[in-house]
């Protein structure tokens, strides 16, 4: 079973989403903003896939914080920020066991496929 954290909203996590049923992959969908996230939840991910990988400079959220507020020189201060602000989070993140993968481009698609054999 893969969870999957994410937005309803995001085309990225829908798409994510519809492959997933498409190669019937059985997985449960958390919805960042409606159903939160654990810091311990946000620990892993950062020790699993990095600070610069997990958190989304792309994303609205990050254009609105103040300068002072984007501090992620450090671990805790990356959770910290990521606990206040979940839709920091790149998305999707994928859950697999102890596989940790964040995003939804080629090479995070060939990961997953490998680990089901989709």
């Amino acid at each position: 079973m893969v969870i999957v954290y994410g937005l309803k909203n995001c085309d990225t996590c829908r798409k994510a989403l519809s492959w997933l049923g498409q190669e019937k992959i059985a997985h449960r969908f958390v919805d960042l903003r409606a159903d939160g996230i654990s810091k311990s939840d946000i620990t892993r991910f950062v020790k699993a896939v990095g600070i610069e990988k997990l958190v989304n400079k792309a994303s609205t959220t990050w254009c609105g914080l103040a300068d002072d507020e984007k501090d992620i020189s450090t671990e805790a201060k990356a959770i910290a920020l990521l606990e206040a602000n979940p839709t920091l989070i790149k998305r999707p993140v994928f859950v697999v066991g102890k596989m940790i993968v964040s995003g939804f481009r080629e090479p995070e698609k060939a990961a997953l496929a490998a680990v089901f054999g989709a």
